[in-house]
């Protein structure tokens, strides 16, 4: 069997307010190669934001790959490793039988994770991760003025 590219990902959401604008960035690795993703919303939340990196950042992959994926978000990381499966079984409810919130961006994500194996990492925030300090700056650049 033929070895998948090896990508490495890290990603950030930002908002000026939650909600508020927002901003999100995503640096992609592979190899020397390095590609750097920004996008906003006008107004959003700072989940929002994260979850938009992170499906912007696996859509821009042209084929199947092996990823290390980086957030500082325990929303998403837990979302796409605890959460997901349980979610689609109850039809998209929580354990209190209300609908997930933002599941448009979640179903989104659950589709365009399938064909990638993908090793969902948490770093600290904040906390002197080069790569998340620098998406982190990326995304709060990202944010619309007001």
């Amino acid at each position: 069997m033929t070895e998948l590219p090896h990508v490495t990902i890290y990603t950030d959401g930002a908002c000026s307010g939650n909600p508020g604008p927002g901003g999100w960035a995503a640096l992609l690795k592979y190899g020397v190669h390095e590609k750097e993703l920004t996008g906003s919303a006008p107004e959003t939340t700072s989940n929002r934001m994260e979850m938009t990196a992170a499906l912007e950042a696996i859509q821009v992959l042209k084929q199947p790959c092996q990823v290390d994926f980086y957030t500082d978000s325990k929303y998403l990381r837990n979302g796409i490793t605890q959460w997901l499966a349980g979610w689609k079984r109850k039809g998209w409810k929580t354990s209190a039988k209300k609908p997930v919130k933002n599941q448009d961006l979640w179903k989104a994500l659950d589709e365009a994770i399938q064909e990638h194996q993908i090793t969902w990492h948490w770093v600290r925030g904040h906390a002197g991760h080069r790569y998340n300090e620098r998406v982190d700056r990326l995304a709060r650049r990202a944010i619309p003025a007001k």
